[in-house]
């Protein structure tokens, strides 16, 4: 069974196939979808992590429902995946991860938390997404790293950056002027070190959703043959 996974700064293609052997392909974009529903083998299972929104027009609904239409399973999570599973989820599409459920639950209800820039060569993030400052600030607060009046204040501060310049380190130092060196420290620390990836880890659990459903689809062909 064919499976196709568009992703880049949320996960390397490198890290990724050691997941789910697929074919990965860059950030999906308006048209990508239809170009692989005309190939002569379109795939059985396509999952969407990444897409373009700033540097291109966005991979829309609609072509996802064409995918969906064509008995195609979409699997979306992370950034791009995760905004188009809440829209397209009562059609079929899966929305898998901590930032789809944020989403789908109206927690976070702006496109910007999972906005950044990258390098069309490298596929590298250049800027820092506002969901991942969001998660890491959560667990920096049960950790003991930081109190929940700096973590909001840190959110607050990042949401006021364009996000192609946000970043923790740009936060960090817009935050010196009103927060204790010790206390800023402190959560710079933990946020270098020790904070979790939510994008990284969502697109981790859609690979593995992924592989677990071609196994079964073809346990089941195995069975009735």
């Amino acid at each position: 069974m064919r499976a196709v996974v568009f992703c880049g700064p949320s996960l390397s293609h490198a890290d990724a196939r050691r997941v789910l052997d697929a074919e990965y392909l860059p950030p999906v974009g308006k048209g990508d979808l239809d170009r692989l529903l005309a190939d002569e083998r379109p795939p059985d299972l396509i999952g969407i992590v990444d897409g373009r929104f700033f540097q291109s027009l966005s991979v829309s609904p609609k072509e996802i429902l064409r995918v969906l239409d064509a008995g195609i399973a979409v699997y979306g999570s992370s950034s791009m995946g995760a905004l188009r599973a809440v829209e397209c989820a009562p059609y079929g599409m899966v929305g898998i991860g901590a930032v789809f459920e944020c989403f789908r639950s109206g927690e976070i209800d702006q496109d910007d938390e999972v906005a950044i820039t990258y390098s069309t060569d490298t596929l590298a993030s250049l800027s820092e997404p506002l969901v991942n400052m969001r998660f890491a600030l959560a667990a920096a607060v049960r950790a003991g790293a930081a109190d929940a009046a700096l973590a909001e204040r840190f959110l607050r501060v990042a949401k006021e950056i364009y996000f192609p310049q946000r970043s923790t380190a740009a936060v960090i130092n817009a935050l010196r002027k009103e927060v204790a060196t010790a206390d800023l420290e402190a959560l710079a620390a933990y946020l270098r070190t020790s904070a979790p990836d939510a994008k990284r880890e969502d697109a981790l659990a859609l690979l593995r959703r992924m592989g677990a459903d071609r196994a079964a689809a073809r346990a089941r062909a195995g069975a009735r043959g």
